[in-house]
């Protein structure tokens, strides 16, 4: 419970839409009821600009004056698959060698959603890697801010480095400290 009384609840649940733009989105609950307001400022709190459309995650919610809103984002599930994502630089890597490559801190260059690709740089290095709109979602992102610090699989493809999986700037610092 909060100052005002407010009772704050974890739910778990699926993001219904979200908006970078707007600056918000709702998220719909594996236990039914009202859609929950998840506002861009939360989202920032927890490290990241977008979140995909039907990306897996949890939330501490409380009921306002205004309807159920998000407080915080506790997790947001990666929703990768068995499977490799459907760019040919992946058909003959597995989705074991995928996950096996170590999470590198890298700084956004530019992204367009509207071209489906960007660039972003490891810190240390200097090639660019190529981030496809399709393996942003598969990770659970909608949406890259130039400058955004993220944390990034990158694999040897045919025309440069690329990124296998793109995760907040946290999960890169957690990976290299074993927190």
């Amino acid at each position: 419970m909060d100052a005002n009384g407010n009772v704050t609840l974890r739910i778990d649940g699926t993001v219904k839409w979200f908006d970078p733009g707007r600056g918000f989105g709702f998220v719909v609950s594996e236990d039914g009821g009202p859609d929950i307001l998840l506002h861009a400022n939360v989202l920032r709190n927890f490290g990241q600009s977008s979140v995909a459309d039907g990306a897996k995650i949890s939330i501490l919610a409380q009921t306002t004056q205004r309807g159920v809103q998000a407080v915080e984002v506790v997790a947001v599930e990666s929703v990768i698959s068995t499977d490799s994502p459907g760019l040919d630089d992946f058909k003959s890597l597995s989705a074991e060698d995928l996950r096996s490559t170590p999470l590198e801190p890298a700084r956004v260059k530019w992204f367009n959603k509207d071209k489906g690709f960007g660039f972003a740089n490891v810190f240390g290095g200097t090639d660019d890697v190529f981030i496809h709109v399709e393996v942003l979602r598969a990770s659970g992102l909608a949406d890259l801010q130039p400058g955004e610090a993220v944390a990034l699989r990158v694999i040897d493809g045919r025309r440069g480095k690329m990124a296998s999986e793109v995760s907040t700037w946290e999960t890169a610092l957690n990976d290299r400290t074993g927190g």
